[in-house]
């Protein structure tokens, strides 16, 4: 009879059976450390903070204390864009400059990115400067995304008009048209009136004298 211990050994591994460790280590590496701004403090984020968070996503905005991302830009937002910034740049007075994506700080929490400002020229600091203090913005603008709705109609309005900033400007798409909303700031209760809308052609004399052919961005 065979020995039955013999037939329930195990014989020991070749040199190809056994496992590879450095393979394992390799299959296998450290996670990476979280960044400091997938997890915020329990009092959130400051202005301040935009400036130092490593890796953060391009665009970020600060509402609230707390981070904003932004989606993928459409081709109409794009469109609307180089128009306004295009027209601006030609009919702004000589003291006046026109900046795109650029942050204001209204306050410790509050550090938002109008996608076009009209600022003072004094308000410029040098090429590393990152964002403007709301007395330097004399006119805010936001084009209206899908996904931005409430912070374009509502809460921005509210911060802009809060901080001072005397001109506002909220772009809806209609029909793949701009309309253009335009406010002006009642400095009694810090609060923005209507004072028009526009649909096929922008023509104002405040914060300066435009006229801007809206219907022009059919052939962009």
């Amino acid at each position: 009879m065979p020995d039955r211990e013999d037939d329930m050994s195990i014989a020991p591994l070749t040199e190809t059976e056994r496992p590879d460790m450095e393979t394992a280590e390799t299959e296998s590496p450290e996670p990476e450390p979280v960044p400091d701004w997938i997890i915020p403090s329990s009092d959130g984020f400051t202005a301040e903070d935009l400036d130092r968070l490593r890796g953060i996503p391009s665009h970020t905005e600060l509402i609230d204390g707390t981070l904003v991302f932004v989606s993928p830009q459409t081709r109409f937002h794009s469109l609307v864009m180089f128009l306004l910034e295009r027209e601006l740049r030609h009919t702004a007075p000589a003291e006046l400059r026109v900046r795109r994506e650029m942050t204001v700080t209204l306050g410790e929490r509050q550090r938002p990115e109008p996608d076009l400002i009209v600022v003072r020229a004094d308000g410029d600091l040098g090429m590393k400067q990152t964002t403007y203090q709301p007395a330097d913005v004399v006119l805010a603008v936001e084009v209206v995304s899908a996904e931005s709705e409430v912070r374009d109609r509502e809460r921005k309005p509210q911060l802009y008009a809060a901080a001072g900033i005397p001109h506002f400007w909220r772009i809806e798409n209609v029909e793949g048209r701009p309309t253009v909303y335009v406010y002006e700031l009642d400095p009694a209760t810090k609060t923005y009136v209507a004072t028009g809308i526009h649909h096929d052609r922008l023509k104002l004399t405040v914060p300066f004298d435009l006229d801007i052919d809206l219907a022009e961005i059919d052939d962009l």
